[in-house]
């Protein structure tokens, strides 16, 4: 393992894969805007382990790209069901005209404020309140909405990190035991205080309680079909982006529990599931096979352990005198 920030960057940049890896991967970063300068911002200040560090549950999370992909998608569409969540995303959101914008800006803010050093990650996290500030109204039901809400964001908050860790356990070579799901829940929710919510699920148990006591308050509204009906829709440029993104939203709706699917009217498409989980394991391990390892979370890594390769220099030095 290259022993600094810059030695895995100048890695990075070198061309080691077969062509056809090349290709892949060079398809997924530009869908996620992880350029070599963009990494550049996971490399400083040297020592700085962030909000979670490296002995983390949610840096192993994190850092499977394909349970990423489906849980964020899955995630995305069970938020759908709230009305408020809804009606402000439909008033304040360009994602239907910018689809990759809006995954670049959201797989960032999941990146830095997972494996930035702790000012990246607060500023990225002073970036969403600002944003958040902005978006207020009233929804369709005469209900009134504000995204700085604390219990809005800690609906959006439970059900994307459970999506997450459903997906993970799902399609990750090793999933976590049981005391490692809570702690994940646990460490993620700090994230979310950050941000403004409040009494924030931390466990599995915590968070299983919680979507059985909101489950009364979600419904499928005209704009929730709308959106659902367009995250399904393929945006590929070529014959093997949509046939990954098709596997990628199939196996989404397959993540979602059964009463939500049900609320979407996506009960059909769940169909089938042992076919579905094949195949987007199989799309898993292809994506890891072309991507290789979590870029970020190597330069992360390399960050904290420069920082302390350096303070155990500067113990010695001052031992020595």
């Amino acid at each position: 393992m290259p022993g600094t920030p810059d030695e895995v960057l100048a890695e990075l940049s070198q061309e080691w894969r077969s062509p056809l890896q090349a290709r892949l991967a060079a398809g997924v970063r530009k869908a996620l805007g992880a350029s070599l300068e963009e990494l550049r911002e996971y490399a400083a200040p040297l020592g700085d382990a962030g909000l979670f560090g490296p002995g983390s549950i949610a840096w192993s999370v994190h850092a499977d790209l394909p349970a990423m992909l489906i849980g964020g998608l899955s995630a995305l569409m069970y938020q759908t069901l709230h009305p408020l969540a809804m009606a402000g995303v439909a008033a304040h959101s360009r994602f239907r005209e910018d689809p990759y914008g809006r995954l670049q800006r959201t797989a960032r803010f999941i990146a830095g404020t997972t494996f930035g050093a702790t000012p990246f990650a607060e500023q990225l996290i002073g970036e969403v309140k600002a944003v958040h500030d902005r978006v207020s109204g009233t929804a369709p039901d005469g209900r009134a909405y504000s995204a700085n809400d604390p219990a809005l964001l800690t609906f959006v908050h439970t059900t994307e990190v459970w999506s997450f860790l459903r997906s993970y356990q799902r399609y990750a070579p090793r999933p976590l035991l049981s005391g490692e799901k809570d702690r994940y829940l646990d460490e993620v929710a700090r994230t979310a205080e950050l941000l403004g919510a409040r009494e924030v699920p931390r466990s599995v148990a915590a968070v299983r309680r919680y979507l059985r006591d909101v489950e009364a308050e979600l419904v499928r509204t005209p704009e929730a079909a709308a959106t659902v009906h367009f995250l399904l829709a393929p945006v590929g440029d070529t014959p093997l982006e949509v046939l990954g993104q098709q596997l990628l939203t199939a196996a989404a709706v397959e993540l979602l529990p059964a009463n939500v699917a049900r609320r979407l009217g996506l009960s059909s498409r769940r169909l089938g599931a042992p076919g579905v989980r094949a195949a987007a394991g199989a799309l898993a391990r292809g994506l890891r096979w072309s991507v290789g390892p979590s870029a970020v979370a190597a330069i992360a890594a390399a960050r904290v352990e420069a920082g302390m390769r350096s303070e155990r220099g500067s113990a010695l030095s001052t031992m020595e005198c």
